[in-house]
C-alpha cells in the first residue's frame, strides 16, 4: 500500500509540473487608476507577447509552473519589468500600475508602416512629430505645415514661386514630386492636387506627422520614391476636446482656427474649422509681394462608429483658396504690372471601417475621393484644370505571437481635364493603377526583428511594377538600437512638377505615353540609436547614412517647335550623405541639434553635375526650457551651405534665427514668435529676377524672402 501511495504521489507531482496554467495581468495608469488598453507585456525568456484589451487586461496561456520576468510598457509611460509566480494564488488579475514618463520618440505608435506598432518596435526607420515638439512648431506658423517640415533633419521646403510662396517638400535633396504625402493613410496630395498642399494643411487638428525617408512605395504605390510623409489627424476620446486658436503676424496675417472632439460612448466625431487670410507684403521694397494677399477657407468633420467586433469613421474636407501675388500695385491699386493668381477649390472625402474577425485577425477597407479644380493666371496666360481621384484599398491583418502578416490589394485612379484656355495641347490623362501587396513582421527573438513587403502595381499605361522592400531591426541593449534597410519606387509620368510651377505650365506639351516610361528607384539606409542616462542629464543620438538611385528621371527638355517636354533622361541621379541627430535634456533645458550632409547629383549622358537646389550642408539647432504646463521659451538657428542654381550660378550661405514663447494657464496660452529675427533675406544679398519689374523673369529662391516676421496669438482649451 505504501508503495502505491508513493507512486500516486509522484505521479500527482509529475503532472503537477506539467500542468498547463494561465496568468492574467491588470494594466492601469498609477495615478489615474484607468485600464490603458493597447499596453504591452512580455515574456522575455519565452518571447511572448500579449497586448492589453479595452479594459486593461492581458492574459497568457499554457503556462508551465514557475517563476517569470515580465516586460510591461504603454505609450507615454514608464517601462516597468515584474517578477511574477506561476500559478498565481488566486484567480484575480496581478494588478500592475504604470507611472507616466516624459515623453520620448520611441513612446509614439506610428500608423505609416501600416502595423500599429510602437516606434522603437518598428524595423522600418521612421521619425515622428508630435506632441510637445507638433505645439511648439505650430505655434511658429498656425496656418500651415510648411515651416513645420523646414525644420526637421533632411527635409527642406523648396519655394516654386517668388510672389506666391508656392513650396514644396524635398527630402533628402530629391525634388518634391518624389515625396508621397498622406493624410491618415490615404494619398490625397498627388499630381496636380500635389500642388499648394503644405500651403493649405492647418496642423491645429494634426495628433502628429510622421516621415519615412527613402524609397517606400512598396507601402503605399507609386511617387514615395524620397520618402513619405503621414499627417495623422486628431480622433476623438472620452475626454472632450474643444480648442480655439487666433494668431497674427506683422506681415498683416490672421488665422482663426477652431476643434472640437468627443466620444460619446459608441459614436464620436470632430469637427476642425479654419480661416486663414494675409496681405500683400514686400519688406525689401521692390515692388513685388513676399508673402501674397489670399484668403482660406477650410471645414472637416468626421464621424466615428464604435461597435464590439466593428469599428468605422467617415469624413470630408473642404478647402478653398483665393491667392493673388506679384507687383504691390496691381494688387492694391489695380494699375499694370505682373500678378500671379491662384484659386483652388479642395474636396476630398474619407471611409474607414474595420472589423474584428477574432482576436488575432482584421479586415478593413478604406475608400476616398479627392476633387481638386485649380486656376493660375498670370498676364496674358491661364492654365485651369480639374483632377479627380479615388483610391479603394482591402487589408487583411493577422497578428500571432511572433510574427505579424498584411496583405491587401488596391485601385487607385487619376483622371486629369485641362480647360482649353490658352493651349491646343491639352494635358489631359487618365491612369488606373491596380496593386496588391503584402508585409510580414516577425520577431524569432527580442532582440531582432525582420519586416520584408512585396507589393506589384499594374498602370494600365505604363505596365507592370515589382517593388520589395526589407528592414531589420537590432536591439543591441536597452541603450543601443539599430535599423538596416532597403526599397524600390516609382513614379508615372506626369507633368505636374517644381519646374512647372516656376512656368505655371507654359509651353509644356502633354506627356507622350508611346515615349516615357515610369521613374524608377533604388534606395537604402543604416542607422545607429544611443540613449543613456548621465546623472540628471539624458543623451539620445542618432545616426543615419542614406543612399537612393534614381534611374532615367523625367527632365524637361526643348522641342523643335521651341515647346517644352517631358522626356526621360539618359542616365539617373543619385543621393547620398548621413544625418546626424543629438538630443540632450538637463532638468527643464533640452538641446536639439541636427546636421544633413546630402550629395545629390545628376549622371546624365556620362557627365556628373550638381543637382540644382541642394545645400549639402544643414545644421539645425534648437535650445528649449520648459516648465510643464506653464512656460515655454526656444531659441533656434538654421545654417543653409551654398546651393547651385538652375542657371549654373552659385548662391550665398546663410543663416537663420528664431525666438518663441509661450506662458500657459489652465485653460489658455498666450503665445508669441520673433522668426528670422536676423532678417534674413535673399533680396539682400542678391536677386530674384531680371528684365523689369512689369515684365519679370524670376531666378530661383533658395533664402526666405519674407525676412523678419513676428507673430503671436491666443490658444483657448475647454
Amino acid at each position: 500500500m505504501k508503495f502505491i501511495l508513493s507512486v500516486c504521489l509522484i505521479a500527482l507531482s509529475a503532472i503537477s509540473a506539467h500542468a498547463q496554467h494561465k496568468l492574467k495581468l491588470s494594466i492601469k495608469n498609477a495615478e489615474a487608476k484607468e485600464p490603458l488598453a493597447g499596453a504591452t507585456a512580455t515574456i522575455k525568456s519565452l518571447n511572448r507577447t500579449a497586448i492589453a484589451d479595452s479594459s486593461g487586461l492581458v492574459s497568457f496561456d499554457n503556462l508551465k509552473a514557475g517563476n517569470y520576468s515580465i516586460e510591461i510598457s504603454y505609450v507615454g509611460h514608464e517601462e516597468q519589468e515584474i517578477d511574477i509566480t506561476v500559478p498565481q494564488p488566486s484567480n484575480q488579475p496581478f494588478e500592475v500600475f504604470l507611472e507616466e514618463g516624459e515623453e520620448h520618440e520611441e513612446d509614439v505608435v506610428v500608423m505609416a508602416t501600416r502595423t500599429s506598432r510602437s516606434i522603437r518596435d518598428i524595423p522600418t526607420r521612421v521619425e515622428t512629430i508630435s506632441g510637445e515638439e507638433l505645439t511648439e512648431k505650430g505655434n511658429m506658423k498656425p496656418g500651415d505645415i510648411r515651416m513645420l517640415l523646414n525644420e526637421s533633419t533632411g527635409i527642406q521646403t523648396q519655394q516654386t514661386s517668388a510672389t506666391s510662396y508656392n513650396s514644396s517638400i524635398r527630402i533628402q535633396g530629391l525634388d518634391g514630386r518624389y515625396t508621397q504625402i498622406l493624410r491618415d493613410g490615404f494619398p490625397l496630395y498627388s499630381g496636380f492636387a500635389g500642388g499648394l498642399s503644405i500651403m493649405q494643411i492647418v496642423p491645429l487638428d494634426l495628433k502628429q506627422v510622421e516621415v519615412i525617408k527613402g524609397s517606400s512605395s512598396t507601402l503605399y504605390g507609386g511617387g514615395a520614391i524620397a520618402g513619405l510623409v503621414n499627417l495623422v489627424s486628431k480622433t476623438p476620446t472620452a475626454k472632450r476636446e474643444i480648442s480655439f486658436m487666433a494668431n497674427a503676424t506683422s506681415a498683416k496675417g490672421l488665422d482663426l482656427s477652431g476643434f472640437y472632439s468627443q466620444r460619446f460612448n459608441k459614436v464620436g466625431v470632430t469637427v476642425f474649422g479654419s480661416r486663414n487670410t494675409g496681405s500683400p507684403y514686400d519688406p525689401a521694397d521692390i515692388g513685388l509681394t513676399a508673402i501674397p494677399k489670399f484668403e482660406r477657407y477650410t471645414i472637416n468633420p468626421r464621424l466615428f462608429i464604435y461597435g464590439e467586433k466593428t469599428n468605422a469613421n467617415i469624413g470630408f474636407s473642404y478647402i478653398t483658396e483665393d491667392r493673388i501675388g506679384g507687383s504691390m500695385d496691381y494688387i492694391k491699386n489695380g494699375s499694370q504690372g505682373y500678378f500671379e493668381e491662384n484659386n483652388t477649390d479642395r474636396f476630398t472625402t474619407q471611409f474607414d471601417i474595420n472589423h474584428k474577425l477574432d482576436k488575432h485577425s482584421s479586415l478593413n477597407f478604406k475608400n476616398s475621393y479627392s476633387r481638386f479644380d485649380r486656376l493660375i493666371q498670370i498676364p496674358d496666360y491661364a492654365f485651369k484644370g480639374l483632377q479627380q481621384s479615388t483610391f479603394s484599398e482591402l487589408t487583411y491583418n493577422l497578428k500571432g505571437e511572433n510574427t505579424q502578416w498584411v496583405a491587401g490589394a488596391n485601385l487607385l485612379t487619376d483622371d486629369f481635364a485641362e480647360d482649353k484656355i490658352a493651349t491646343s495641347n491639352l494635358r489631359d490623362y487618365h491612369y488606373n493603377t491596380f496593386g496588391g501587396f503584402i508585409q510580414n513582421t516577425w520577431s524569432p527573438v527580442s532582440i531582432f526583428t525582420l519586416e520584408t513587403g512585396l507589393r506589384g502595381d499594374y498602370v494600365e499605361q505604363y505596365g507592370f511594377e515589382l517593388l520589395p522592400r526589407i528592414s531589420a531591426l537590432f536591439k543591441i541593449s536597452p541603450k543601443l538600437t539599430s535599423r538596416i534597410g532597403g526599397g524600390f519606387g516609382y513614379k508615372t509620368p506626369t507633368v505636374f512638377n517644381e519646374e512647372s510651377e516656376k512656368i505655371q505650365f507654359q509651353n509644356i506639351l502633354p506627356i507622350d505615353q508611346d515615349l516615357t516610361r515610369n521613374e524608377r528607384s533604388v534606395g537604402g539606409s543604416f542607422d545607429v540609436n544611443y540613449r543613456a542616462k548621465l546623472g540628471e542629464a539624458g543623451i539620445a543620438i542618432n545616426q543615419l547614412f542614406f543612399y537612393t538611385r534614381l534611374n532615367k528621371p523625367l527632365i524637361l527638355t526643348s522641342t523643335s517647335s521651341g515647346d517644352l517636354a517631358f522626356v526621360n533622361a539618359n542616365g539617373y541621379i543619385d543621393t547620398k550623405g548621413l544625418e546626424t541627430n543629438l538630443r540632450v535634456t538637463y532638468n527643464d533645458f533640452k538641446l536639439f541639434i541636427g546636421y544633413t550632409y546630402a550629395d545629390v547629383a545628376s549622371h546624365f549622358d556620362g557627365e556628373e553635375s550638381w543637382f540644382p537646389l541642394t545645400a549639402r550642408h544643414r545644421l539645425n539647432n534648437v535650445l528649449m526650457y520648459e516648465k510643464e504646463e506653464k512656460l515655454k521659451i526656444g531659441l533656434e538657428a538654421y545654417y543653409f551651405s551654398p546651393q547651385k542654381l538652375s542657371d549654373g550660378s552659385i548662391g550665398k550661405p546663410y543663416w537663420t534665427a528664431g525666438f518663441m514663447a509661450e506662458k500657459m494657464w489652465e485653460h489658455f496660452s498666450v503665445f508669441v514668435n520673433f522668426e528670422n529675427f536676423t532678417d534674413t533675406r535673399q533680396t539682400k544679398f542678391d536677386t530674384i529676377y531680371t528684365g523689369s519689374i512689369n515684365d519679370p523673369v524670376f531666378r530661383d529662391i533658395y533664402a526666405p524672402v519674407d525676412g523678419f516676421v513676428i507673430n503671436g496669438g491666443i490658444k483657448i482649451k475647454l
